[in-house]
């Protein structure tokens, strides 16, 4: 895989990049990541790549000449163009690896008020949202798509398990994780996990998944994969378990 990103800030990658997963995807080859600036694809003495909107009101927006520009510079055959905006397509797991199998993604990272409305109209392929919440800039945006994305491609992770067993990887929340000493300050690591019965740890597990889902987000139940013994648990949490009320 190949990712462009193209940014006014070029240098906030320089050290997200240096370590961890991407780092290790990067110097295996799995992933080859260039930062590009925005203003190297302008032509005034001021590298301008913003202005005041049409119509009055607060804040920049992002001119479209540079935009254009530097994605028709990058873009390729295989290549898919990805808007980081509040207002895309929002980013998931499943989102996630579709973009998994794209040969070239160019991560264009928006700042200001947002970006001149022509180049989601003619250069970009979609729009991706990480969240519904603001943030300054779709610098943030763009490593979060890339460590989900990244970690995907085959031979990032040491263990293809790692995937399956993820938040979210199998549709559902992760089991509770234990590690020594079997008992801290009073709490015990629950009995199941030291005996040795993997049939009974497994059980154990999807069940905690299934639990933790339940009582925390119960709306990933809707699409999530599930048994007819997963039904079966779940519809016995149904007169065990209280759900928080949710405000209207």
């Amino acid at each position: 895989m190949r990712v462009d990103i193209i940014s006014i800030f070029p240098d906030m990658f320089t050290s997200p990049l240096s370590y961890g997963l991407l780092k290790r995807a990067r110097e295996a080859g799995v992933v080859n990541i260039s930062v590009h600036d925005l203003r190297a694809f302008t032509h005034d003495k001021h590298r301008t790549v913003d202005d005041y909107p049409f119509g009055g009101g607060p804040g920049m927006v992002m001119k479209p000449e540079p935009v254009f520009e530097a994605v028709e510079a990058l873009r390729r055959p295989e290549s898919h163009v990805v808007l980081l905006s509040p207002q895309g397509r929002l980013f998931t797991q499943a989102v996630a690896q579709e973009m998994a199998s794209i040969e070239n993604l160019i991560l264009l990272c928006g700042r200001y008020e947002g970006v001149d409305e022509r180049v989601a109209l003619q250069v970009v392929d979609e729009e991706l949202s990480i969240g519904d919440y603001v943030i300054s800039g779709g610098e943030v945006a763009a490593l979060v798509l890339m460590e989900a994305v990244v970690r995907l491609l085959p031979g990032v992770l040491g263990s293809p398990l790692s995937l399956e067993e993820d938040s979210l990887g199998w549709g559902l929340l992760e089991y509770p994780q234990y590690t020594r000493p079997a008992e801290f300050r009073g709490l015990d690591v629950p009995q199941v996990l030291l005996s040795g019965d993997h049939a009974q740890v497994r059980l154990w597990r999807r069940e905690q998944a299934l639990e933790r889902t339940y009582k925390r987000r119960p709306d990933l139940l809707e699409s999530a994969p599930l048994t007819a013994d997963d039904r079966q648990f779940l519809k016995k949490l149904e007169g065990a378990v209280t759900l928080p009320a949710r405000e209207e």
